[in-house]
């Protein structure tokens, strides 16, 4: 019976890791087109998928792009909405979150499934009376505007993933503070926030990688091309490109995609921890 069941554990791990290498070929094939774009030269571009891999690859596209000082500037933008942004909604969660853990009070596990629920709800809902509320604020136009959007787009996952990481601190440490005279602000901000680091750099990246990839709130809330982050910069490009061009465009994509992809592979376990280190202690 045990050897029927090991063999069965065996096959179902063959399955799961079939399924994933589906998965991955499924999702890395269009990068990898992207990719072969962007080392084309002009001429290779006509070839289409008559060539998956050029004939005389070229980093000319890449120097290109990265020698305009426009584009420079909308990855500037696009860092630094994207960091205000995971900033603001990092700020916002760390109090409630620290409630969430510490405190017990009526109606918190339906505060708390409100909150994430929040996180369910597409901008495509709220762009309208978005849009004329920061109007209404004198609002449009700026960094605020869509700051202030990033930070409450990004809140509702933080405070949850920051939940966990606060349950999985000891109280004892906090007791033992006020014990010896400490406030309870003084304590989160002293004690349970320096042990938090881990989980607070978790919330932070996830919100600056979701916000990198935003485009319909910037694309709304800042008209002028200087204001731009890249991800509005690249689909305006893309409306006026021609064949021609299309391998600039290609460098471009994957110039703006390749910071968020190596900043959560090279931090992927410390992401992963932070998100099931309330389970484990549990």
């Amino acid at each position: 019976m045990s050897r029927l069941r090991m063999t069965g554990d065996r096959w179902g791990d063959v399955a799961t890791y079939l399924l994933l290498g589906v998965l991955g070929v499924f999702f890395a094939l269009p990068f990898a087109w992207l990719l072969s774009l962007a080392v084309r030269t002009p001429a290779e571009v006509y070839l289409g998928a008559a060539r998956f891999i050029p004939q005389a690859p070229t980093l000319d596209n890449f120097a290109l792009i990265l020698s305009d000082p426009a584009f420079l500037t909308y990855l500037w933008n696009g860092l630094k909405l994207s960091a205000a942004g995971a900033t603001l909604a990092v700020l916002l969660a760390i109090p409630a979150a620290y409630a969430a853990s510490r405190l017990d009070f009526k109606g918190k596990n339906a505060i708390l499934v409100g909150i994430l629920a929040v996180q369910m709800i597409s901008p495509l809902v709220i762009l309208v009376p978005l849009y004329r509320w920061m109007v209404a604020l004198d609002l449009l136009n700026r960094d605020l505007s869509v700051i202030a959007v990033y930070g409450a787009l990004g809140m509702p996952l933080a405070v949850w993933l920051l939940k966990v990481t606060f349950d999985a601190i000891p109280k004892d440490l906090e007791e033992a503070a006020a014990i010896d005279g400490a406030s309870r602000l003084t304590t989160l901000l002293r004690i349970t926030l320096p042990l938090a680091r881990p989980g607070i750099a978790s919330a932070f990246i996830l919100a600056m990688v979701t916000n990198w990839s935003q485009f319909l709130i910037p694309f709304i809330l800042l008209e002028r091309d200087g204001d731009w982050p890249i991800s509005v910069a690249i689909f305006n490009f893309a409306g006026s490109t021609s064949a021609s061009t299309t391998q600039v465009l290609a460098a471009a994509c994957i110039v703006a995609v390749l910071p968020a992809v190596a900043v959560f592979v090279a931090l992927q376990r410390m992401i992963v921890s932070a998100l099931v280190v309330g389970a484990v202690k549990g």
